[in-house]
């Protein structure tokens, strides 16, 4: 962007707004997908996205482009909270934990393509590319059907049981999925309307802590900052550049996420988490130590290597486990009368997070750069233990006995 001469603090703006975008689409969120449904919400945001990526293409000067990564922000805030809901929604028992890491999967092949992409073209032609995507899901909105879950429970019968049929085939029997939704429907419209404060009512105490613990967990790992920063990351060890480090992080995500998809709904998300969790301390432990070395002055024809080869073991573990998992676990585990509200809050709490570790990682890295992993490594440990402790298996269940599971 050096020919809208932005200074430090404009760029730092720049690229810190869409975290703060992302928090107030995550407050709206759950509300708009309530209100107008999951199909709605998607294509609301796929409007300000269009809008956030015009912005950039067509600015003059940081005010525009500002405001353009601001209402992206906002619509990826927006998705990150509706599309893992959908797909939990539509998706059969069987196949919700794959499908939602499916999602995964795309996101990370999405970025990684963006990334290969913005060493060959332009700023302002990387920004058009951004409108393709989102072109092709309000084309693609008009073929697909609405949350069977959301049309039963705004009193839309007729419309529940022909979009359910449509989802599992016209010759299955849906007879007893419709009837056990309906029956869970309609307990939950005795209840009053949920409100934030009712998400501190004891009988969700427990799915709002699993909610907001996992998401810390999945941020404070350092996930934004080791891969907003890797580059440099791989330049402070000593290599002369991060571009060879830099791609080799793009790309292994892509095979790890369809490994982490396919185990999904085989090994179950408590386990997938834990092992994920696990392969995080390693590497961000393995760095740490190199860092240290390269602190005291020793091996350090090692250091480079040991350091790629943490990285590449972070986002590998990260990619398996931790950066599906929680949002398929937050898909589930409210209770449809405050998954808007739930929902809301745990994925701004997920943008927070997000913010503050690609905000720290600087002035951490600044303070001990080995400090800075080893503070990472045991945020993993720590997340295995609560996961351990606290997270319910939720493979191969329904929603409805999901909730059996947490309130027993």
């Amino acid at each position: 962007m050096e020919d809208l001469n932005l200074t430090t603090a404009q760029y730092s703006l720049f690229g810190s707004i869409l975290t703060i975008g992302g928090m107030v689409g995550a407050v709206t969120s759950g509300r708009i997908a309530d209100y107008i449904g999951r199909k709605g919400a998607m294509r609301i945001s796929a409007g300000f996205c269009i809008t956030g990526w015009l912005a950039v293409f067509f600015s003059g000067g940081y005010l525009s482009l500002d405001m353009g990564r601001f209402f992206t922000g906002y619509g990826i805030g927006v998705f990150s909270f509706v599309v893992p809901i959908f797909i939990a929604e539509i998706s059969p028992k069987n196949l919700r934990g794959g499908l939602t890491t499916l999602n995964q999967l795309l996101i990370v092949t999405g970025s990684s393509i963006a990334f290969l992409l913005g060493s060959v073209i332009t700023w302002r032609a990387l920004a058009l590319t951004g409108l393709i995507p989102c072109i092709f899901l309000l084309v693609g909105l008009f073929f697909v059907p609405e949350s069977p879950r959301w049309l039963a429970k705004v009193g839309k019968e007729k419309e529940f049981q022909e979009t359910l049929q449509k989802l599992r085939g016209k010759d299955t029997d849906v007879t007893r999925e419709a009837a056990e939704i309906q029956a869970y429907i309609q307990t939950l419209q005795s209840l009053p309307k949920a409100r934030t404060f009712d998400l501190f009512q004891r009988q969700y105490t427990r799915c709002v802590l699993i909610g907001i613990a996992i998401m810390v967990f999945q941020q404070f790992v350092g996930i934004n900052g080791i891969g907003f920063y890797a580059s440099q990351i791989f330049v402070s060890a000593g290599f002369s550049s991060g571009t060879i480090g830099t791609i080799a992080y793009a790309c292994v995500q892509i095979p790890i996420t369809i490994v982490g998809a396919l185990l999904m709904d085989k090994s179950g998300r408590k386990v997938l988490i834990m092992v994920s969790a696990a392969g995080t301390f390693l590497g961000c432990f393995l760095a740490g130590v190199s860092f240290f070395l390269k602190a005291h002055g020793l091996l350090l024809r090692w250091v480079p290597t040991m350091v790629l080869a943490g990285v590449l073991i972070f986002i590998s573990s990260f990619s398996i486990g931790m950066g599906a998992v929680p949002w398929l676990i937050m898909s589930e585990i409210f209770p449809i009368n405050i998954k808007g509200v739930g929902g809301s809050l745990v994925v701004l709490v997920n943008w927070l997070g997000a913010w503050l570790v690609s905000y720290t990682f600087n002035f951490l890295m600044s303070w001990s750069s080995s400090g800075t992993f080893f503070l990472y490594s045991g945020v993993s440990l720590t997340a295995i233990l609560f996961v351990a402790k606290f997270v319910p298996e939720t493979k191969g269940k329904t929603l409805e006995e999901i909730q059996e599971s947490i309130n027993s």
